[in-house]
């Protein structure tokens, strides 16, 4: 009786033990502009890239110069650029999101290295680093 008895709490312990210890699962980020934040960039020094026309703009930081971050909002960056030139050292202030793109790329393509990483940001400051130029 005793052993039918423990069998059967083992057998109940063996099937709802698992259903209370899954942690279910992991929330990815949202990608994008309107994403989930992965952090902000304070006065980062950063050489700035961008067209003659301002459409299209992107910067790698002097830290890691291996990831991309390209501007949510070039157009309304754009102005403050007027005497600078592409390629030039400036200070960058915003908020950094995942790039959908790469993403995308990166569930895809697991062996690609994970060095190169692309960000989307929203610029909120940009001023020339006199002393990096």
């Amino acid at each position: 009786m005793r052993g039918t008895l423990l069998r059967k709490i083992i057998v109940i312990l063996i099937i709802i033990i698992p259903v209370f210890s899954y942690p279910g699962c992991k929330k990815q980020a949202k990608c994008g502009c309107n994403g989930d934040l992965l952090f902000s960039l304070t006065g980062q020094k950063a050489r700035v890239y961008f067209s003659e026309s301002g459409t299209t703009m992107y910067f790698t930081t002097l830290d890691e110069m291996y990831s991309t971050y390209n501007f949510c909002n070039p157009g309304e960056m754009f102005p403050l650029l007027k005497d600078s030139k592409s390629g030039d050292i400036l200070k960058v202030w915003g908020q950094a999101y995942w790039d959908c793109t790469y993403v995308y790329q990166q569930s895809n393509y697991s062996y690609q290295s994970s060095y190169y990483k692309v960000y989307q940001v929203q610029v909120t400051d940009l001023i020339v680093d006199l002393y990096g130029k």
